[in-house]
């Protein structure tokens, strides 16, 4: 595949760490001055902006957290102006204050361009037609792939979230190429172009999914419904919004476009930063961002960093996909649980028998806690006997017992019963709260 941009894609590491290390000095001064929350935080470390020489020097200064954008709610740590600001994005927030972001002209350039990159290392170009899918307005996952689609010069189909069926009679009528949205809606769109059979009608080539974890096994199903390359794009809304990595033609990983953004791996505990290849939480320092830049951002996300040259040509460094987040993690009976893990068997030991669609039903009875997943069944299994499918549902209990360390009650439930999501999935239904 072309490679949009080989002077910056295909830098040798030491150029890297040289850009990175010009532009995350000047950051950290422009940010010292104007954002009061890193003030304080550098002061309180003793640190001046003077102190910061290049990026071997990251490692000294302060996180940043997601508390602290609800703090600061709605517009304490941007770094411009309002009148400089020409776009808000905002995501929900678990106590109620929604995470605010703002973009100058020049971010949303960036961001463009960043997606832009990631399409074109997927064989896009302006002879596509790209079904933008992900939800508009202040979710940042509708324009932020529009903007990028744009500038490769495709054909943006902006169809935003919903209405299923006239997402795939856009997709017959119009030919779409492409297709963005959330691996969930993916296998949405995926189990309703099958029930009606018209899978051979779309010109489908390539889906960018993100915004929700998800397991190579459900990106082979999703590949099998609608005839695709199903591939992985990352991007957090504190961070920058879809683009902020992504896959190439060879899906070894996601490049992280280390001009515009130094990613670390830290002990989540700790954090200590790890060695290259180690596992742990991924923190992001933004470089070039103007209105809404953040230092040593803790994502939560458990993943690993490779900084070996890719097949593709690129030599920017590859984050795996994640599996799991710190915050995300469950407690279930003193044993951490990620969602992903519970996919990853749903997926691998159930065939066509059972659909993706799931959910995680967490309570405490007796001051123990309960632990229920419904799987739905997909319609030809829903037909079996009942014996089949106690089968099933023992076999799939056994299998999480084996993954997980902790027995749960799996439950096969009817074709449809669980609510479909047009925008993420409502994996975990956790009633807990107040039973401790």
């Amino acid at each position: 595949m072309p490679i949009r941009n080989p002077e910056i894609e295909c830098m040798s590491r030491e150029e890297i760490e040289k850009l990175q290390s010009e532009r995350l000095v000047a950051q950290v001064a422009r940010m010292y001055e104007k954002v009061e929350c890193f003030r304080k935080r550098m002061d309180a470390k003793g640190l001046k902006p003077e102190d910061i020489h290049g990026i071997e020097d990251l490692h000294l200064l302060p996180f940043s957290y997601k508390s602290d954008l609800r703090d600061y709610y709605p517009y304490g740590l941007f770094a411009e102006p309002l009148d400089n600001i020409v776009r808000i994005h905002a995501s929900s927030g678990t106590t109620g204050k929604r995470i605010v972001v703002g973009y100058t002209r020049k971010d949303l350039d960036i961001w463009s361009e960043c997606v832009a990159r990631m399409m074109n290392a997927l064989g896009l170009d302006n002879r596509d037609f790209v079904q933008v899918s992900y939800g508009y307005g202040l979710f940042t996952g509708g324009l932020g792939a529009h903007g990028g689609a744009e500038l490769i010069g495709a054909t943006v189909i902006p169809t935003s979230s919903g209405n299923t069926a006239l997402q795939i009679q856009t997709m017959i009528d119009f030919g779409s190429t492409a297709l963005c949205c959330t691996p969930s809606y993916a296998m949405y769109l995926g189990e309703e172009v099958e029930r009606m059979g018209v899978k051979d009608q779309l010109r489908l080539k390539v889906g960018i999914f993100g915004a929700e974890p998800w397991s190579e096994e459900m990106r082979k199903k999703i590949e099998e419904k609608l005839g695709i390359k199903a591939c992985d794009i990352y991007g957090l809304s504190e961070i920058l919004g879809p683009g902020v990595s992504g896959e190439c033609e060879y899906q070894c990983g996601m490049h992280v476009w280390e001009d515009h953004f130094i990613p670390e791996i830290i002990d989540p505990d700790t954090g200590d930063v790890l060695p290259a290849g180690a596992s742990g939480e991924l923190v992001f320092t933004t470089i070039t961002k103007e209105g809404f830049p953040l230092i040593r951002y803790r994502t939560r996300d458990i993943c690993s960093l490779n900084y070996e040259k890719c097949k593709c040509g690129r030599t920017h460094v590859r984050m795996n996909k994640p599996n799991g987040r710190t915050d995300d993690m469950l407690i279930i009976r003193g044993v951490n649980v990620f969602p992903s893990q519970i996919e990853e068997v749903l997926l691998k030991v159930s065939g066509d028998k059972v659909t993706p669609n799931y959910q995680i039903v967490l309570d405490r009875v007796n001051n123990t806690d309960t632990f229920d997943v419904n799987v739905e069944m997909s319609e030809s299994f829903f037909a079996d006997d009942v014996k089949s499918v106690a089968a099933l549902e023992k076999t799939i209990t056994e299998q999480l017992r084996s993954m997980l360390g902790i027995s749960a009650k799996v439950h096969l439930v009817n074709p449809n019963s669980i609510v479909r999501s047009e925008g993420k999935a409502k994996r975990i239904v956790d009633n807990r709260a107040g039973k401790m």
